[in-house]
């Protein structure tokens, strides 16, 4: 499957989308993003530790990609918006969870995490950003 129907597939078939590493500042692209994925109407529940238990986007911001499972359910895609370094754990985190496919934001890579997620049977993209995706390919 070429990347392209590995993007569009994730962003048809995805209806939960977690976000790791989002942040309550408007300016930063995690948060945008997400505000983008909610508008799009994907349910989209923000995850960073340092605020769990606030709101964001109508939803409670969750400490751990295991807390949303928990509490709201099965996750379709993992977005992450961590360091390249960072981004492996995160991936380990989602396959153990049982997400469906893996999404690493603009310059955030990782070759051997993104094989250890496909080998797992997820779908996974690196280096790209949805907020981007969903116009291009006019979904």
């Amino acid at each position: 499957m070429s990347e392209s129907e590995t993007i569009r597939q994730i962003l048809t078939q995805s209806r939960r989308i977690a976000v790791v590493g989002w942040s309550p500042k408007p300016d930063r692209a995690s948060h945008r993003v997400a505000a983008f994925l909610a508008a799009s109407g994907y349910e989209v529940i923000a995850v960073n530790p340092g605020v769990a238990g606030q709101e964001a986007l109508g939803r409670v911001v969750r400490a751990s990609l295991a807390e949303v499972v928990e509490k709201d359910g099965p996750i379709d895609m993992v977005d992450v918006f961590r360091r390249s370094e960072e981004a492996g754990a995160v991936v380990d985190e989602a396959i153990a969870q049982g997400a469906k496919s893996v999404w690493l934001q603009l310059g955030v890579m990782d070759d051997a995490a993104m094989m250890r997620a496909r080998d797992a049977g997820l779908l996974a993209v690196q280096d790209h950003c949805p907020a981007i995706e969903l116009p291009r390919l006019k979904l």
